[in-house]
């Protein structure tokens, strides 16, 4: 966890290199589960809709090697050809995330167990260990085959990795690596017993040997060793990827190199991973269902457009349904557009699709496809269509292009991990929740916001938001106080700063630094709250799920004071200068209200005035892209003359967006 160093100019090869200024449509395709008749349809389909990319080869491990050792390549080299023929590019997987059965039964070292014991067994997907070195060599040598086979094929725009990386192991040989990671971590094992205050609980170490992963305890795990195992799975998933990427690069240095994160998952460090792309990647699924859907959409947007420092690959979404909900509701007309097109407005260069054909078999026969069972006629596809053509009208003017936000939420996965030991004061103070109301009381206030991790440069941004970061390093409570001493504006909620990096309680049960910070002279105590309790505050902010007893420092400036209770006149948000501190969750209006207060005086405001409530304004370059998130129609004040690139036509002064309508505006 130590400050990321300035990223070196590229020389390896970005979105922009598979782009070739389109906004790359398409999707997953997976063309082995039909006959190969239809093929030809397929490719009809594709050219009348725009599709320009697709994602091959991504769960075809056994059909590609059906023993071991053996290969079968022709249905490849056809299905490689065939797009090459027809002008639609292949981002080529390796297969790498669903191991043919046979290695399983004829490798038991390659199945991972989980905290209990128990053998995950093949039948589904990401039935691998991490650790194992039989699967690595096989992995290795499958990728290995496939870049030289297809490394100059003219098809071949872009390689993908594995497919969303996620497998704990807690098995014999991940045990052995753990240990290994371990002691290049600390050293010795007074290091290690001194990190994981193994003093507590007589759990003080002796031997390596005598190291095991968090398995299934009586009682609680030691969260500081629960909090290492998590650091070490998302690096050993980490040395998967490069291994593969490595081989893929030495044959095609010119090509890029993904793999697809999934929204917000808890098990990797992506900023650590984004590093290691050349393209940024993610999986999006809101739920058509969720009032609140293209919100938290527009967070996983933002982070992964922050992770790749620029232009990103919505790598999968769904054309209707998904197949893993209780309820699983189609996609109402018209919200597949609006959700792609606010991907774009968000960053993205490339909008695609699991799967292109919806499958007649398998457990994912229910989930939707780009053709869904309906075919060409139904609804489904019909839109696809006329997003494909959306994208083309829009592409010139916005591939490669950036956006600029005056607010930066931080995030980091270490903190996250931290925060989710047993035995916390609350398990209904969840990160990633915390993490969506802040983001999305921005969202309401039309702000558009970056991601940083903490440890970041901060520099260039008016207002910095802290929704929560229980664990911070000294590294980054130094770039928060230097930050505010440069004269930026900095908003910081509860349970922040509490732990170090070994999650030990720092002193006063908040950093101290930061404690002066923002005016807290004692933190007396946490007092979190019932569901469905709320406190009051004194100018009518009403506080939910925590609160704390604090002692204002006597130059601080107490905003608010609780209401009743035992808090009754203790302040609940107070600062010094430009740092604030928010000591509970305010309902969300309440937050949004506070965060457009803040950030006013911190010189950040909306792309436009007047905005009414649901519908999200981003500026991407010289376009003002303008969604409406709701069924009824509105009207968007849009001073002066502009030209609206998805209908051709001028508007003056305002624009009218229909049912989830939107506009893309160019001066």
């Amino acid at each position: 966890m130590t400050r990321r160093p300035a990223r070196e100019p590229r020389t390896r090869p970005t979105l922009a290199t598979a782009t070739r200024g389109r906004i790359l449509f398409g999707g997953d395709y997976n063309p082995e589960q039909w006959p190969e008749e239809t093929w030809q349809d397929d490719v009809r389909l594709m050219k009348d809709a725009g599709v320009n990319s697709v994602t091959v080869g991504a769960f075809s491990w056994a059909r590609l090697e059906p023993r071991p050792g053996e290969r079968d390549f022709g249905w490849l080299d056809r299905l490689m050809d065939l797009m090459h023929e027809h002008g639609i590019g292949v981002v080529l997987a390796t297969p790498t995330s669903a191991p043919p059965p046979w290695m399983g039964r004829l490798h038991p070292d390659t199945l991972p167990r989980d905290a209990d014991g128990r053998i995950e067994w093949w039948g589904g997907r990401q039935h691998f260990s991490h650790s194992s070195a039989t699967y690595r060599r096989y992995a290795a040598a499958i990728t290995e085959d496939l870049a030289a086979r297809y490394g100059a094929h003219p098809a071949l725009t872009m390689w993908h990795i594995n497919n969303e990386y996620c497998t704990a192991d807690y098995g014999d040989e991940a045990a052995a690596a753990f240990r290994r990671w371990l002691r290049e971590r600390y050293g010795t094992l007074d290091a290690l017993n001194t990190a994981w205050g193994t003093a507590f609980w007589s759990q003080g170490y002796d031997s390596w040997d005598g190291i095991i992963p968090p398995r299934r305890a009586h009682y609680l795990n030691n969260p500081a060793q629960v909090l290492d195992f998590r650091r070490f799975t998302s690096d050993m998933l980490l040395e998967c990827f490069t291994a593969e990427r490595d081989i893929v690069a030495r044959h095609t240095p010119h090509l890029p190199v993904t793999t697809n994160f999934m929204p917000l998952f808890a098990g990797q460090d992506a900023w650590r991973w984004a590093e290691e792309e050349d393209v940024v990647s993610v999986d999006l699924y809101p739920d058509p269902c969720d009032p609140l859907g293209g919100r938290s959409g527009a967070l996983v947007q933002d982070l992964t457009r922050s992770q790749a420092r620029g232009p990103w690959m919505l790598m999968e979404q769904a054309a209707g349904p998904v197949n893993w909900r209780g309820v699983n509701h189609p996609k109402p007309r018209g919200l597949n557009r609006l959700w792609s097109l606010q991907a774009v407005a968000r960053g993205a260069d490339a909008v695609c699709y699991f799967q292109w054909r919806q499958s007649r078999q398998g457990a994912e026969k229910f989930h939707s496809g780009m053709v869904s069972h309906a075919g060409e006629n139904g609804r489904t596809f019909q839109e696809v269509r006329e997003i494909g053509a959306d994208l083309r009208r829009i592409a010139p003017y916005t591939v490669g292009t950036r956006l600029t936000a005056d607010v930066a939420v931080l995030h980091d996965w270490h903190a996250w991990w931290a925060s989710e030991q047993d035995g916390r004061p609350s398990t209904r103070v969840d990160h990633a929740a915390v993490l969506h109301a802040w983001h999305g009381a921005l969202w309401d206030a039309h702000l558009t916001a970056d991601f940083a991790h903490p440890e970041h440069d901060l520099t260039g941004y008016r207002l910095v938001v802290v929704p929560q970061l229980y664990l911070l390093t000294d590294a980054a409570v130094d770039n928060l106080l230097g930050y505010v001493r440069r004269g930026g504006t900095l908003v910081c909620g509860f349970l922040t700063g509490v732990a170090d990096q070994d999650d030990r309680i720092r002193p006063g049960g908040m950093d101290p630094r930061l404690r002066e910070l923002f005016g807290i002279r004692t933190l007396h105590e946490w007092w979190p709250l019932e569901e469905g309790e709320t406190v009051p505050c004194a100018d009518g902010l009403t506080g939910t799920l925590w609160s704390e007893e604090l002692e204002a420092a006597e130059d601080a400036v107490v905003e608010t004071v609780y209401r009743g209770g035992e808090l009754d006149g203790l302040p609940a948000v107070l600062r010094t200068g430009r740092a604030w501190y928010v000591s509970t969750l305010p309902e969300p209006d309440d937050l949004r209200r506070l965060l457009e207060r803040i950030a006013a005086g911190a010189g950040a405001r909306p792309p436009l005035d007047g905005l009414p409530a649901g519908v999200e304004a981003v500026r991407r370059g010289t376009l003002l892209f303008l969604l409406n998130h709701g069924r009824a129609p509105v009207t968007v004040p849009v001073p002066g003359t502009h030209r609206d690139l998805l209908t051709g036509s001028r508007v003056s002064d305002e624009v009218t967006l229909g049912r989830y309508g939107v506009a893309v505006l160019t001066p």
